[in-house]
């Protein structure tokens, strides 16, 4: 849900799942305030923003190798598969692979 604050801030909520060591699936809420400037108009922000940033947020961690991509599915809303094919179509590299591993992998 995004909500216009007062000012040049708006509000993007977002419910994202976090795994505990204890318990799996707990849903926690996570609220990102950002400036208005250098993001796109208002009337340009598709319906789904919120999602969008969810999606943009677990794409960028996993892509710096700071959680996993099932992480990232349940982050973004989808799930492994799906994120990793989405991680593929965005131009994110989903395999990680020395070339020695490479080799290895088509060899067999």
């Amino acid at each position: 849900m995004v909500t216009w604050l007062d000012g040049d801030l708006f509000r993007c909520e977002c419910n994202i799942v976090v795994d505990k060591e204890d318990k799996e699936g707990v849903v926690s809420a996570l609220t990102i305030e950002l400036p208005l400037e250098g993001l796109p108009l208002s009337a340009e922000l598709p319906d789904n923003f919120s999602d969008e940033v969810r999606f943009l947020l677990a794409l960028k961690l996993f892509e710096q190798g700071r959680i996993t991509s099932g992480k990232a599915g349940r982050l973004s809303g989808m799930g492994r598969v799906e994120f990793l094919l989405a991680a593929s179509r965005a131009g994110v590299p989903v395999v990680d692979l020395s070339q020695d591993e490479m080799d290895e992998e088509f060899a067999q």
